[in-house]
This record gives C-alpha cells, structure tokens and sequence, in this order.
C-alpha cells in the first residue's frame, strides 16, 4: 500500500529565527501523536539545509524529514549558483524537488534537464519529487491531459524502472499561488490519468509510485482530497509556512 507523503515547500521563504519557531512547534504538535504509515518532509532553501538539520535532530523529530528545493544536473564541476546532490545527501536531506513549475517557467528548465537532474538525485540515494502540470491556457484548451501525460511520458523514457524510486507531484499551474484550486475530483482524475501513462510502461510500477497533489493544498480541502484513490499526499506550498496549517495538513 502507498503510503500518504506531505512535503512542505517553503520556497524562498523563511529566516533563521522563523525557522526554529517552525521547527518547534511542529515538534510539539508532533509530539501529541501523528497518523500511522505517514511521511512528512519539509524543504527550506538552501541556506537554511544545516539549520533545519540541526534543529530536527535537537527535537528528535524522527517523524520529519529534510528535503531541498532543486538540485543540479552535473555531479560536480564548473557550475557557479548549482548545489550538487551529493551535497544535499551530506546535509541529510532525503528528498529532492526537481521539475518544479516555478523552475519550469522562471528557468526554462524543460524535461530533459528534469530527468537529469532526477537521476543525480537517485544517485545520491534520495527520492527525486517529481513535479509535472498544466497552465490556465492548456487546461482552457482542453490539452491538460495531454500535456501532463507528455510530461510523464518523457520520464519514463529516461528513468525507466528506477521511477519505482521516485515520486511524481501533479502541480497544475494555474492554481499555484492563485487561491485557485483544483476540485478533489478534478485533481483525481488527472492523477488517475498519470498512473495510467506509468501502467503504458509498467503495471506494478504505476500501482506502487506515489504521486502527490501541489495545487495550493490547504487544511481545508487536505482532508477531501487525500481521500482520493490516486491521491498519495501533498506537496504543499504557501500553507506550509504556517506550522499550524502544515501540521494540520499532516494530520487530515
């Protein structure tokens, strides 16, 4: 059975004091009991990596694990501003945010360059998180399908059976950072539409990867959708900044 994931994205976000008030007071709410057979990670950017290591082993929060933002394509070399995987290994970091919507559009960073860096990322014994979606436009189109399975498709062209190591998080666009978001049925038919593309490639494979909702998952509506079949978790942007709502989030 797949187990339910909430991955905290702070994005480019967060200070040296906020962070330690987050850290403990997820520590507290974690403290009081967390639904079994669950994971939870949180990815802080990374200058903050040591920090919320630090902090997380100060606090015993077993329950918590430490993932980045983004992570290179190249293993090592001549690349100014790029963080190599196995650096984020040594930090402790667990998982890896590749592909992500933001990287997509603000960087141009197009599939090959996703699968590239996922595969550093498996190298280094992490799991890569996918992240795969459509725009207003296409949505509007009637394309969301068909760009999203795309997506997907190209993945597996690249990783193949090592896909059974990662994780896909369905992030449509227009509903990052808008408010908007995707109805529960709206966001498990699209998941439904990728474990279908994975199951073109490999049955047990697409039984087994997980693929989390990234469309502003609220406390809200967390509860409505992680109810969903292929709906595996979250990855959680905004709310996340909030430990009350990430904890919230984590307990739906």
């Amino acid at each position: 059975m797949r187990p339910l994931i909430v991955i905290g994205n702070w994005k480019m976000n967060g200070s040296l004091g906020s962070n330690q008030d987050w850290i403990k007071t997820v520590a507290r709410g974690m403290e009081s009991g967390m639904p079994s057979g669950r994971k939870y990670a949180v990815c802080p950017p990374f200058p903050y990596l040591q920090q919320c290591a630090d902090l997380v082993k100060s606090h015993s929060l077993t329950f918590l694990s430490l993932g980045a933002q983004d992570a290179s394509a190249y293993k090592s070399g001549a690349y100014t501003g790029d963080v190599a995987a196995s650096m984020l290994k040594e930090l402790g970091c667990s998982y890896v945010i590749v592909g992500h919507s933001e990287r997509r559009q603000m960087h141009q960073e197009v599939d090959e360059i996703v699968s590239a860096k996922a595969l550093q990322v498996l190298d280094s014994d992490m799991t890569p998180v996918i992240c795969v979606g459509e725009t207003a436009d296409e949505r509007n189109s009637g394309r969301a399908e068909e760009i999203v399975c795309a997506q997907v498709a190209k993945q597996v062209n690249v990783l193949q059976d090592r896909l059974a190591d990662c994780l896909i998080a369905y992030e449509p666009v227009w509903a990052i950072g808008t408010g908007k978001v995707a109805s529960a049925q709206v966001a498990q038919d699209m998941h439904r539409a990728i474990r279908l593309q994975l199951a073109e490639f490999d049955e047990d494979l697409a039984s087994h990867v997980g693929i989390l909702y990234g469309g502003s998952v609220k406390p809200d509506n967390a509860v409505e959708l992680f109810a969903m079949l292929d709906i595996d978790g979250g990855l959680v942007g905004g709310a996340s900044l909030n430990p009350q709502d990430f904890l919230a989030i984590c307990q739906a």
